[in-house]
């Protein structure tokens, strides 16, 4: 390498580093400024909340839906609404009987293909069902969000364009 050469690849590694630097830095304050935003929030106790998350996994809910801003399993491709703020529009009764429905999709139908439909957790015990329903109707949404997620919910279940 000639003597020019090596000036050159210094100042480009220290601008290139400083860029880095500044971008991380200033990326920090964006996350701590859309962390103060976060829209979701439950209403239920941590140890409510541990146990309704587990029967969520136990049931492999998450295989489909997401949830707390999270992917769903990324072995699944099934466009299912996300669970964040699903209790600012749906009341615990609501979702007790959807899920204790034996045809899910007589109570909200859907434009999937059959076997990625909503199954039936008509089966699961009652207490288990009203402990999912509790869980999920804890799940809120800040006024602000609210729209979008009804919005959301609305055309990954019919297909339609969402008209308030």
């Amino acid at each position: 390498m000639r003597k020019g050469e090596k000036g050159i690849l210094i100042v480009m590694a220290v601008i290139v580093g400083a860029a880095m630097i500044k971008r991380m830095v200033g990326n920090e304050s964006v996350n701590k400024e859309r962390d103060r935003e976060i829209p979701f929030y439950t209403t239920v106790s941590r140890a409510e909340g541990e146990k309704a998350l587990g029967l969520i996994r136990d049931n492999h809910c998450k295989d489909c839906h997401s949830l707390w801003g999270g992917a769903a399993s990324m072995m699944q491709s099934v466009p299912a609404p996300r669970l964040d703020g699903i209790g600012s529009i749906r009341s615990e009764e609501w979702l007790y009987n959807y899920l204790s429905a034996r045809d899910p999709q007589a109570v909200v139908p859907s434009r999937m293909k059959p076997e990625f439909r909503m199954p039936s957790y008509s089966n699961l015990p009652d207490s288990e069902r009203h402990e999912i329903a509790k869980y999920l109707a804890s799940l809120k949404v800040k006024n602000w969000y609210l729209m979008e997620t009804r919005k959301a919910e609305y055309e990954k279940l019919t297909g339609k364009e969402y008209k308030p």
